[in-house]
């Protein structure tokens, strides 16, 4: 049986916050769950990775991981997610006899990183206005 929340739900006419009401940001509603933000990149690792990779043409998995502080697992699952996103190009090769793994940042990643950060510049502007 699923346990429900002891917090009460706000009624239907109580949009807005305890602040005020929702207030438009960049063409979107700034509320609870900043409706527009692009949650693939949001979060912590993944913009790390795209961050990245918008200011090196291309960086190698080990210069990534040594880049961001983190283990081959957590930095090979982000990264998949943002390739199966289509927002970075990965490419193996060999050097020699060792596998090399390396990462671009595509153009559908970039516009994607611009986009997301209007909307972060956005919100804070919103929040200085205040």
């Amino acid at each position: 049986m699923a346990r429900q929340s002891a917090l009460p739900r706000p009624a239907p006419e109580e949009s807005g916050t305890a602040a005020g009401p929702l207030r438009e940001v960049g063409g979107q509603t700034a509320g609870a769950g900043a409706p527009g933000l692009d949650r693939l990149i949001h979060e912590r690792m993944r913009l790390g990775i795209v961050s990245a990779l918008a200011v090196n043409r291309t960086l190698t998995f080990n210069d990534l991981k040594k880049l961001l502080r983190t283990t081959d697992g957590n930095l090979s699952v982000h990264a998949r997610k943002l390739e199966e996103a289509g927002y970075i190009v990965c490419t193996k090769y060999f050097d020699g006899r060792l596998p090399k793994t390396e990462y671009r940042l595509s153009d559908e990643g970039r516009h994607a990183l611009e986009r997301y950060l209007d909307h972060m510049e956005a919100l804070i502007r919103a929040m200085r206005e205040r």
